[in-house]
C-alpha cells in the first residue's frame, strides 16, 4: 500500500512518514509489547497521503494567501483565517485509492478484533509533534468511537483540516515552524472503552517541580477527554519510582478528585456525551492499587525506553485507558514531557507574598510562581477578541482554542480541571501561575478586578483580592562546594517536599509531623480509635471525613503514611528524621474531636506533651497509629531511610518507656536500620546525655524549648520576648557540652531549631564545635551553607592541637 503503514510496521524514527504520535504508537508495539505493556493495535494514514490530499485539491496555494499577513495578537483574525482555511479543504476530496486503502485496513482491523464494524479512534498525527522541545499535544483534533467506513472518511478529512485549527495555527507561529514543513498523517486505532470503564493521564515525573522520581497518574471515569479538556478535576496519585522498581507498594499520595462529569458512549445514536457521576463513584477513587501500580511500572519502561533511544533523560507524558467490556489496562499515547525536560539552568525561582489579603478563590496550584493583573471572565469563546494582554483569564475550562489568549494572560484560572489538565499544561510551558479546579470562580472573581493568583503556597492555589506585593529570589543552589558537616533541611509540609528535595541537602533533619496531622488528617487520633466516646455531631463530621475506609482509624494511618512518605520519597536515599507528634494539649484539642479527650492545662508548655503521652494509657492507642503508619512508610512503601525522634523526653526511663511501646506496635529500634533519635531540648537530654546515649542513636536539639528552659523565659510571652535568646551564652554551652558528651559515647549530634536558620554565626559556632550536622529551612540553604564552609576553612588553619580542643 502506498498510503497506509501498520503501527507495527512503524517506529519512532518514522516521525516525518506517520507523525511523532502515531510513530510513538508504533515504537511502543514494537519494543515493549515483551514487557506486557499493552497498546491499542491500528495503522496510520501517512503523512504523504495528507500531502496527496492537499496536491490533488490544489489546496497549498490557497491556504498559503489566507494565512499571510495575519498580525500578531488580532484573535478574530486569526480565527477568521482558520476557518476560512478549513472551510477550504471540507470542500476538497479524498482521493479515490487512499479512499480503498483505508477501506481494505480498517476492514482488516475489524477482523483482527473479531467484528464486523471495530470501533476506533481517529487520532491526528503531526510530524512536528512531540518533540522533545514542542509538544503539539491537543493542536489537532481526535475522534473518539468512530464506527464504520463512512464514518471514517469524514474524520479523516476532519483531522486533515484540524491542521489549521486557530490553536494550532498560533502555536506553530510562536513556535516557529512553517506551517507547510509540517504535514498531517491520521492514526486509526482500535477504541478502548473507556467510556464504561475510567481513563487518565500519567506524568513519569512532578509536574510542578519537576521532581523526577515520582510517577503522577490522574484518573477519572469515562473517556479521557474530560480531563485533557480540564472538564473535571480528577483523581491523583504519586507513585515512587525507585521503591516500585524494588517491589514495594509505594504508593506516597492518594487524592480524590470530584469528577463529577463523565463522557460516555450512547450505542443507540452513535453519540457521546457528559453525564452526572453518580455521588457513589464520586466518594471513590476511580482506579485501583493495583492498577495504579501497573500503569506505574510501565511509565517508568516507557520513560527508561524513550532515554535509552534518545541518549538522554526523557520524561514522558502518557495517556491511558482501561477497558470496560475486558478490564484490561491500554497505553493510548505517550509523547514526552516538554517543561521541565527543557530547562537548561540550575536556577531555582521562589517566589513569595509580603502581604496578605482576602481569599475569594482557592483551588489546586500550578506553576510555582506569583502574579497580578485585572481579571477577565470569560465563559464564552466567541468574546476572546475582548481580551487584553496581561489580563488573569478566568473561565470555567479552556481547551486548545483558548491558546490564543492564554499566551496573553498574566495568570489563569479555571472551575475545572487538574494538575494535567490543558489549562495547566499550557500554564507550565508558558510561565505563568494558574490555578485550576476552583469551583465557583467565575461567580467569585469580577471582570476589571484587580486580583493576584498565588500558585507558590504549597498545596492550594489561591486568587486574592487586591494587588498583594510579592518578592522573587532566584538562586544557584550548586554554587558552593559541599562542607563536611551535614546540611539537612526543616520540611514541615508534604506539598513542599519534592521541590525542596531539588536544593543541595543531605537529607531531612527534622520531619513535623503535626503539619500532617492539621492539614491533612485534619482529626484527633482518639476520636478514632475511642469514636464511640463522641458527642453525636462530631461523629457527623468524622464519618464525613472517613468515608470510604471500612475502618476509621484505617483513615489515620492511611492519610498520615502518605504525607510521611511523600517526605521520605523526596529525599530518599538521604535520611529523613520523622518527629513524633509534639502538640501540647490545647494544640491538640483543636484538632476535631479533640476537646473530648484532652485535659486543661495552666501551662501546656511544660505539661503533658511528647514522650509522656505515647505510653500513657490515656493516649497509648493514638500514639500506636502513629507508629504504624511510620510502620507502613518503611515496610509497605520500602523507605527504610525514614528515622524517628522522640520529642520532649525528660528522662531515660520515658525513653525506654517509649521504645517498648514502639516495639509492641512493630517498630523496633535497629530492626530493617531503624534508627531511633532523641530531641535534646531540656536541661536534663544535657546533663544526663551520657545516660540517654546508652539508648538512642543519635541526639537532635531544639534550641527553641532549650533557650526556654534554659532561660526559664516562657516563648510565648511577649512581656519578656527580649530575654529569648537563642545565642545566649548558656544555650551556646550547653549545646557545646552535649556535642562533647555524645561525641565520647561514639553518637551523633545533629540541631534543628530555628537558631542556625536565622543566625549564621550560630552555625558557624557548632561547626567549631564539631556538630555532625544542621538542619535549616528551605530558605536559608545558601546563608548557612556559606557560614559552614567559611568556618570549616578556618578550622582546617588551626594546628591539630588547638582544632582538638575546639571540639574539631
Amino acid at each position: 500500500m502506498d498510503w497506509i503503514r501498520w503501527f507495527s510496521e512503524t517506529g519512532i524514527d518514522d516521525i516525518d512518514s506517520v507523525g511523532g504520535k502515531n510513530a510513538s504508537l508504533g515504537e511502543m508495539i514494537r519494543e515493549l509489547h515483551p514487557l506486557g505493556i499493552r497498546v491499542p493495535d491500528g495503522f496510520s494514514i501517512t503523512a504523504g497521503a495528507y500531502r496527496r490530499f492537499l496536491e490533488s485539491n490544489s489546496l497549498e496555494s490557497k491556504i498559503r494567501e489566507e494565512l499571510s499577513g495575519i498580525e500578531e495578537g488580532n484573535v478574530a483574525q486569526l480565527k477568521s483565517r482558520a476557518a476560512q482555511v478549513r472551510q477550504l479543504m471540507g470542500a476538497g476530496e479524498l482521493p479515490l485509492d487512499l479512499i480503498e486503502e483505508i477501506q481494505s485496513s480498517y476492514g482488516e482491523l475489524s477482523r483482527k478484533g473479531g467484528v464486523e464494524k471495530i470501533h476506533v479512534a481517529v487520532r491526528s498525527s503531526a510530524t512536528a509533534e512531540d518533540l522533545p522541545n514542542a509538544s503539539f499535544a491537543g493542536q489537532q483534533e481526535t475522534y473518539l468511537m468512530v464506527h464504520g467506513v463512512a464514518e471514517l472518511l469524514d474524520a479523516v478529512k476532519r483531522a486533515f483540516a484540524s491542521l489549521f485549527t486557530a490553536r494550532a495555527i498560533n502555536y506553530r507561529n510562536r513556535m516557529g515552524f512553517d506551517h507547510f514543513q509540517t504535514a498531517l498523517s491520521v492514526g486509526v486505532q482500535q477504541m478502548v472503552r473507556s467510556d464504561l470503564s475510567a481513563s487518565g493521564v500519567m506524568f513519569t515525573l512532578d509536574t510542578e517541580s519537576g521532581f523526577r522520581n515520582v510517577v503522577l497518574v490522574t484518573s477519572s471515569y469515562g473517556l479521557g477527554e474530560n480531563i485533557v479538556q480540564g472538564k473535571i478535576v480528577p483523581d491523583e496519585f504519586y507513585v515512587h519510582k525507585t521503591m516500585l522498581a524494588q517491589g514495594f507498594e509505594p504508593i506516597l499520595r492518594k487524592k480524590l478528585g470530584a469528577k463529577r462529569l463523565k463522557l460516555v458512549y450512547n450505542e443507540a445514536d452513535h453519540s457521546q456525551a457528559n453525564i452526572a457521576t453518580p455521588q457513589k463513584d464520586q466518594d471513590r477513587f476511580s482506579l485501583s492499587d493495583p492498577d495504579l501500580l501497573q500503569l506505574a511500572r510501565w511509565g517508568v519502561a516507557i520513560e527508561d525506553h524513550y532515554s535509552r533511544k534518545r541518549g538522554v533523560d526523557t520524561p514522558m507524558d502518557i495517556e491511558w485507558a482501561r477497558d470496560g467490556l475486558t478490564s484490561q489496562l491500554f497505553i493510548v499515547q505517550a509523547r514526552p514531557e516538554t517543561v521541565h525536560s527543557q530547562k537548561t539552568t540550575g536556577l531555582i525561582r521562589e517566589y513569595r507574598l509580603k502581604g496578605t489579603g482576602k481569599v475569594i478563590a482557592e483551588g489546586l496550584p500550578v506553576g510555582n510562581s506569583i502574579a497580578t493583573g485585572d481579571a477577565k471572565v470569560l465563559t464564552d469563546l466567541d468574546k476572546m477578541d475582548e481580551f487584553k494582554e496581561g489580563e488573569v483569564l478566568v473561565t470555567e475550562n479552556t481547551d486548545p482554542d483558548w491558546e490564543p489568549i492564554m499566551k496573553l494572560a498574566s495568570a489563569i484560572v479555571t472551575e475545572r480541571g487538574g494538575r494535567t489538565s490543558h489549562a495547566a499544561i499550557v500554564a507550565r510551558e508558558l510561565g505563568v501561575p494558574a490555578v485550576v479546579g476552583s469551583f465557583d470562580a467565575t461567580k467569585e472573581i469580577h471582570t476589571g478586578r484587580t486580583i493576584t493568583v498565588s500558585a507558590a503556597e504549597g498545596d492550594v492555589g489561591r486568587v486574592y483580592g487586591g494587588a498583594i506585593d510579592f518578592e522573587v529570589h532566584e538562586i544557584d543552589p550548586f554554587s558552593l562546594p559541599r562542607p563536611k558537616t551535614k546540611i539537612m533541611l526543616n520540611v514541615g509540609t508534604p506539598e513542599k517536599a519534592f521541590s525542596s528535595a531539588l536544593l543541595p541537602n543531605d537529607g531531612v533533619g527534622l520531619a513535623r509531623i503535626e503539619f500532617i496531622f492539621a492539614s491533612w488528617v485534619r482529626l484527633h487520633p482518639l476520636a478514632l480509635t475511642r469514636y464511640h466516646e463522641l458527642p453525636e455531631d462530631i461523629k457527623i463530621q468524622v464519618d464525613e471525613i472517613t468515608a470510604g475506609y471500612g475502618r476509621k482509624t484505617d483513615y489515620f494511618v492511611d492519610k498520615l503514611a502518605q504525607g510521611i512518605g511523600t517526605i521520605a520519597g523526596a529525599f530518599w536515599p538521604n535520611p529523613v528524621i520523622l518527629r513524633f507528634s509534639d502538640f501540647k494539649t490545647n494544640e491538640y484539642a483543636h484538632l476535631l474531636g479533640g476537646e473530648q479527650f484532652e485535659p486543661k492545662e495552666e501551662n501546656p508548655m511544660l505539661g503533658w506533651r511528647g514522650a509522656s503521652r505515647y505510653y500513657h494509657p490515656d493516649y497509648k492507642d493514638g500514639f500506636m497509629l502513629e507508629v504504624a503508619a511510620v510502620k507502613r512508610v518503611r515496610e509497605t512503601f520500602g523507605l527504610t531511610n525514614l528515622k524517628v525522634m522522640i520529642p520532649f523526653c525528660r528522662t531515660p526511663d520515658q525513653g525506654r518507656k517509649v521504645l517498648e511501646v514502639m516495639a509492641e506496635g512493630g517498630l523496633v529500634q535497629g530492626e530493617n536500620d531503624l534508627e531511633v533519635y532523641v530531641m535534646a531540648e531540656l536541661p536534663s537530654n544535657i546533663w544526663l546525655a551520657a545516660e540517654f546515649a546508652e539508648i538512642f542513636d543519635g541526639f537532635s536539639i531544639g534550641t527553641n524549648d532549650l533557650t526556654q528552659l534554659t532561660l526559664g523565659v516562657d516563648r510565648d510571652s511577649a512581656r519578656i520576648a527580649d530575654l529569648f535568646d537563642e545565642c545566649n551564652e548558656a544555650v551556646m554551652q550547653s549545646c557545646a557540652t552535649l556535642i562533647r558528651e555524645a561525641a565520647k559515647k561514639g553518637k551523633k549530634v545533629g540541631i534543628c531549631g530555628q537558631a542556625p536558620s536565622d543566625y549564621p554565626d550560630f552555625a558557624a559556632f557548632l561547626v567549631k564545635e564539631g556538630i555532625d550536622s544542621i538542619s535549616i529551612n528551605p530558605d536559608a540553604v545558601m546563608a548557612t551553607t556559606k557560614s559552614v564552609l567559611e568556618m570549616e576553612d578556618r578550622l582546617s588553619t588551626i594546628p591539630i592541637t588547638e582544632a582538638s580542643a575546639k571540639g574539631r
